[in-house]
């Protein structure tokens, strides 16, 4: 209506123009008509051009003249087809001036840029610098008759508006581009929660067609369970509680497959403020969750037979304990494999490994889901019951176990007897007071008292067995409490060169400074240690006292070697301590030496065998100790990233009365040397000892002739 209105005013004044010369007696409407004339042309915003039929251009306002980048008096007289400007359509193509200039009184084309209700072309205005101005072209006859010889066209500049649709339309098709591309999900949905746009990842994670989705209701596509969550926090969101949620959840797929699916939702509102749609976000995150699952299945349970470990049945026995009726309903029974030491040691820890699992196996059956079995450490088991009949139920686990343990236990070509005491507690109201450890206890004295009876047998706690017998459990919660109390304390024993007589090296010996009973040696608490799990703690703390031991002594520059147990390697807990005490003390390389014990490795695990070797490339020699004790010495040097080797004791202890002491010691020194080991004699208490050792080839030495180890020797 606004380009009519201009027209019109523009008729207006040519007509008047052109009745001044007609009627003298109008002069001063004529002065008032092309004073507006005047006014229109210079100030309107749409530019207009008045030209003849024939295509001469008679009037042009300012807003015209800056369009084609000239002054409004060249444009006077100057044909259209001559302007200064070349006229493009949407396509980039030329148009030529007189269909431009053409009146017409209906529109050739529809396009969104045209003005409402006016016909005319959308065209690009070019004059060859920058970007084309786009204008809405609209030619009409002057009022006055069919017979007017001139036309009047206005150009509306519609650049502003055209650029802003183009904007929203790329806007609209990179979503569209970024939504089917997105190796995320990505949906859209309305108020209703219903899927209105979906992308292909959507799609797949819910294993169905993009498609067959749209229109479905979100929820429905989701785990039972999650279903009333999802559907809280949507309501929460729809009511202004909150813009957007985020929610980790369970989808079930059209397989029947369950996914985990971590859902972003951001609400968007329409101009009044009132829920438009939603706009999803979906991650798949399966993978991890079961992994994040895994870690902490692992973390709970035994890696090597699956059964629940030390901290999972602790947790599961403090629960048992914690209700209010456990008193008659929970029951404990302790396992201890007889004389697995033996099969360890005879056939290896490999055969060992076999028998453990086997009796985790029978523990399941046995248990048959009316409790918890565990393994400790070792070949030390329990089962939690947990039963409205406990008393009855203990005992049909317990028959089932020694049951299931008749058969022997099939190892490659091997038939391995296997048999077990059990220890038996129900809890009574006292036991339930003194907790998951008085309870452990308790069958564990049980235990005690089936083996002292010979073993493979059952046998039930009762208050006499208190003062008795000792518990393992009560030792194990006594140790755990020293190392953290600081009361495992390093005594120092020499290692000299035989040579010389001089001191260049120690080993550290543990001891537990018990406030009770005072000093107490290794034999009363390492394999109790062991037994329960303790030994990664243990040897942690004589590590840390170690390298601080070596940091205070930095200047006398001796080594420092301490003993480590194969069944603390395998899992790389205690290497990692090794490594990140060594960094923290600034030990330097070579003063700290591990020692391991040769007859405990058995067949030794490839994750020993990495371990030894991270060890040593990060500058911690390996001494084998006890050598010679093991069934294959070389075998031993030949696979174990070893750097030296510490004869076994027992060779010393012959000499020099039995020669074949002397021939055996002689022949794995010579072994040692020709390997370019470090050589070590221990149990050293003479001088003959230790000039005999000399001349076998042994280079250093210790025992009780040089010390028999002080808590900080002095000298240092």
């Amino acid at each position: 209506m606004a380009v009519v209105a201009l027209a019109l005013l523009v008729a207006i004044g040519l007509r008047a123009r052109r009745a001044r010369a007609r009627a003298d007696s109008a002069a001063a409407g004529r002065a008032l008509a092309e004073g507006r004339l005047a006014g229109v042309l210079a100030a309107g915003r749409d530019g207009i051009l008045v030209h003849t039929r024939d295509g001469h251009v008679t009037e042009v306002s300012a807003a015209a003249a800056e369009l084609f980048g000239t002054d409004m008096r060249s444009l006077v007289g100057t044909r259209v087809d001559h302007l200064p400007v070349r006229w493009r359509n949407d396509d980039g193509e030329e148009v030529v001036p007189s269909s431009v200039f053409a009146p017409r009184t209906a529109p050739v084309a529809s396009s969104p840029d045209e003005a409402p209700g006016a016909p005319g072309l959308v065209l690009g205005v070019d004059r060859g610098v920058g970007e084309p101005r786009w204008v809405q072209v609209t030619t009409r006859p002057l009022p006055g008759g069919p017979g007017d010889p001139e036309l009047v066209t206005v150009l509306t500049d519609v650049t502003g508006p055209r650029e802003v649709r183009a904007a929203l339309a790329r806007s609209e098709r990179q979503f569209q581009a970024a939504m089917e591309n997105a190796p995320i999900g990505m949906a859209l949905a309305d108020p209703s929660w219903r899927l209105e746009q979906v992308n292909p990842a959507f799609a797949a994670l819910l294993g169905a067609d993009a498609a067959s989705l749209v229109g479905r209701d979100l929820s429905s596509l989701s785990h039972p369970a999650d279903r009333a969550l999802e559907r809280a926090q949507v309501q929460e969101m729809l009511a202004g509680a909150r813009q957007r949620f985020t929610l980790e959840k369970r989808y079930v797929r059209a397989d029947g497959q369950t996914v985990w699916g971590v859902l972003d939702a951001v609400l968007v509102r329409n101009a009044t403020g009132a829920p438009d749609h939603v706009v999803l976000q979906l991650r798949d995150v399966t993978e991890s969750r079961m992994q994040s699952e895994l870690l902490a299945h692992r973390a709970m349970h035994d890696s090597l037979t699956g059964l629940a470990n030390r901290a999972r049945m602790h947790e599961v026995l403090e629960h048992c304990l914690g209700e209010p009726d456990a008193a008659g309903r929970v029951a404990v029974l302790a396992i201890d494999l007889d004389e697995f030491k033996q099969i360890n040691d005879r056939y290896g820890h490999a055969a060992g490994d076999e028998v453990l699992v086997h009796v985790a196996g029978v523990l399941r059956a046995a248990t048959a889901g009316r409790g918890t079995p565990a393994r400790l450490g070792g070949d030390e088991f329990v089962v939690v019951i947990r039963d409205p009949d406990a008393a009855r139920v203990v005992f049909e686990v317990s028959a089932g176990i020694h049951q299931g343990l008749r058969d022997p236990v099939r190892t490659e070509r091997r038939r391995l007897p296997v048999r077990a005491s059990v220890g038996i507690a129900v809890a009574d109201t006292a036991l339930v007071r003194s907790g998951p450890m008085g309870l452990l206890a308790a069958a564990d004295a049980a235990l005690y008292r089936a083996k002292a009876a010979g073993r493979g047998r059952s046998e039930v706690y009762d208050a006499s067995m208190t003062m008795s017998a000792p518990s393992k459990h009560g030792v194990a919660a006594e140790l755990g409490e020293a190392i953290e109390r600081g009361q495992l304390v390093l005594h120092y024993q020499s290692v000299v060169d035989l040579g010389t007589g001089a001191v260049v090296g120690q080993e550290a010996l543990v001891r537990w400074q018990h406030p009770e009973r005072g000093l107490l040696l290794p034999g009363s608490f390492l394999p109790t240690a062991e037994e329960t799990g303790l030994g990664a703690a243990l040897g942690g703390n004589v590590m840390t006292q170690a390298a601080a031991y070596l940091a205070r002594t930095q200047e006398a520059g001796r080594w420092l070697s301490v003993n480590v147990s194969a069944d603390q390697l395998g899992d790389g807990e205690l290497v990692a301590r090794i490594l990140a005490e060594v960094e923290r003390f600034r030990v330097a390389p070579g003063r700290l030496v591990v020692e391991l014990t040769e007859a405990s490795l058995g067949d030794s695990s490839a994750h020993i065998r990495h371990e030894l070797g991270q060890l040593r490339q990060a500058g911690v020699p390996v001494v084998l100790d006890d050598f010679g004790t093991g069934v294959n010495p070389l075998s031993s040097l030949r696979d174990l990233p070893v750097t030296g080797v510490k004869l076994d004791m027992s060779y010393t202890a012959g000499i020099p009365e039995d020669p074949a002491a002397a021939r055996v010691s002689r022949a794995l020194g010579s072994l040692a040397r020709e390997l370019e080991l470090v050589t070590i004699a221990s149990g050293i208490e003479t001088e003959e000892q230790a000039r005999v050792l000399h001349g076998c080839g042994w280079r250093f030495g210790q025992g009780w002739l040089f010390g028999a180890g002080e808590s900080e020797p002095l000298g240092i």
